[in-house]
């Protein structure tokens, strides 16, 4: 077994080390992630420490010709560093350089706006940064993110990592005042070879983990793990509650998903941009899911919609918001079965990639206004869906997302769905809640 299960784990034990530290106590920290990698293993660490999260993005200047030599780094707020005697040896002009930093700037402008949404960069002046990476084996691209941090007016640069080769500790501190590491090994191949779990970090999830760190930090009402008791079953969800949130949106799962399913969560954090709540829970128990016929059994996801909502009706905080749902794949035709009930307790409705049609004999009584999302390239689900539209008598829409197929796995077809999703919610939700109070 090797000494971190995964990024969380190590992010855990780093943190561990550092919240030991008596000199970081009241200090004006500010927790910055390596993407991707970097950020799960930060995300623990700024929450032991109650210190904001952002991620430090940097790109390498790289010579013309031999663009894996670098000649200087880039990093947001106009940050330049450059590295003269490369630039020298490498005969390197002006107007070359120009040239590679124009384009390297371009890139890490559209990283940052990929990765953070709309959160604003963390200030850094005056402050101490703590840079963290999921492991260190040549070090170059942490030397950058330290040069970058003290240039953009980081009073103090702790550089932290679950694990870095012992030879190279010592090198680091002449960029960062203080290292910090879990595991210094005589050597190190490969850092994922210290990891049980090193699956790659996709740009959702450092958005997702950006947007509940930000979240909590600006005063969010609740961010929490709960139980909705019902009368049949007691299942597990988790609610986010921005305060002063006017609607909430509870997710309904599609088959074989959960409530930790990363494109779900990712969504729920765009949703939260717009200071909306959102609940996801799972619909069915661990022993019900062995069974797969519960997956599709459409009725009982509806009824567990209903019950979730319900429970969410007899909270405190619950009773006065607007509810929306959310439905992806199965879960779709499951919220649509559901709001065709005469007294469904729903204000509007959002189908990704959703299977309408298992929902059809209800379709036209469903009221709530109900926007279907739908991968341009998922032919056959945008064939069902358009079907579907065509039975509802509620206020509609069908926004089909360009090169998207079923699962939205395509670069940005997923910030695409989530953004109709969220302009639909805003409209009808918190919008539609100002409309009522005015009326």
């Amino acid at each position: 077994m090797n000494p971190f299960r995964d990024r969380a784990d190590a992010g855990q034990q780093l943190a561990r080390e550092l919240s030991r530290r008596a000199d970081l106590r009241g200090q004006d920290l500010v927790v910055l992630g390596l993407p991707r990698g970097g950020v799960p293993v930060a995300f623990p660490v700024a929450e032991a420490l109650q210190a904001p999260l952002d991620v430090i993005i940097v790109r390498k200047l790289g010579v013309p010709e031999q663009p894996e030599l670098g000649m200087g780094a880039l990093g947001e707020g106009g940050v330049r560093i450059l590295n003269p005697p490369v630039i020298r040896v490498a005969r390197v002009t002006d107007d070359e350089v120009a040239a590679v930093e124009a384009a390297e700037r371009a890139a890490l402008l559209r990283r940052a706006r990929l990765l953070r949404g709309d959160l604003p960069p963390a200030d850094l002046a005056g402050r101490t940064a703590i840079v963290v990476d999921d492991g260190i084996a040549t070090g170059s691209t942490a030397r950058a993110a330290c040069q970058v941090a003290r240039a953009r007016g980081a009073h103090r640069v702790i550089l932290a990592t679950p694990v870095a080769p012992a030879d190279l500790v010592e090198p680091l501190r002449r960029e960062a005042d203080e290292v910090v590491c879990v595991q210094t090994p005589d050597a190190l191949s490969s850092i994922g070879q210290w990891y049980d779990d090193f699956t790659a970090t996709a740009d959702d999830e450092v958005h997702d983990l950006l947007a509940r760190a930000a979240a909590r930090r600006s005063g969010a009402a609740r961010d929490e793990e709960v139980v909705i008791r019902s009368p049949a079953v007691d299942l597990p969800g988790h609610l986010t509650l921005p305060a002063g949130a006017a609607g909430l949106v509870v997710f309904v799962h599609g088959s074989g998903s959960g409530r930790h399913s990363p494109r779900n969560r990712y969504v729920a954090s765009v949703l939260h941009e717009a200071g909306l709540g959102t609940l996801l829970f799972d619909l069915l128990t661990p022993e019900e899911e062995r069974d797969r016929s519960n997956v599709f059994d459409i009725p009982l996801l509806a009824d567990r919609l209903t019950a979730a909502t319900a429970w969410l009706r007899g909270q405190a905080w619950g009773g006065h918001l607007r509810v929306g749902w959310f439905g992806a794949s199965t879960g779709a035709g499951a919220a649509l079965w559901a709001a065709a009930e005469p007294r469904a307790d729903v204000a509007a409705i959002v189908s990704r990639g959703g299977r309408p049609d298992l929902a059809a004999p209800r379709l036209p009584a469903v009221t709530a206004p109900t926007l279907l999302v739908v991968g341009g390239r998922d032919t056959e689900v945008l064939a069902l869906n358009r079907a579907a539209q065509a039975q509802l008598r509620c206020p509609n829409d069908l926004a089909v997302v360009p090169g998207a197929t079923h699962l939205f796995e395509e670069p940005g077809t997923l910030t695409t769905a989530a953004h109709h999703a969220r302009a639909w919610f805003t409209t009808h939700l918190r919008h539609g809640a100002a409309a009522q109070s005015r009326g």
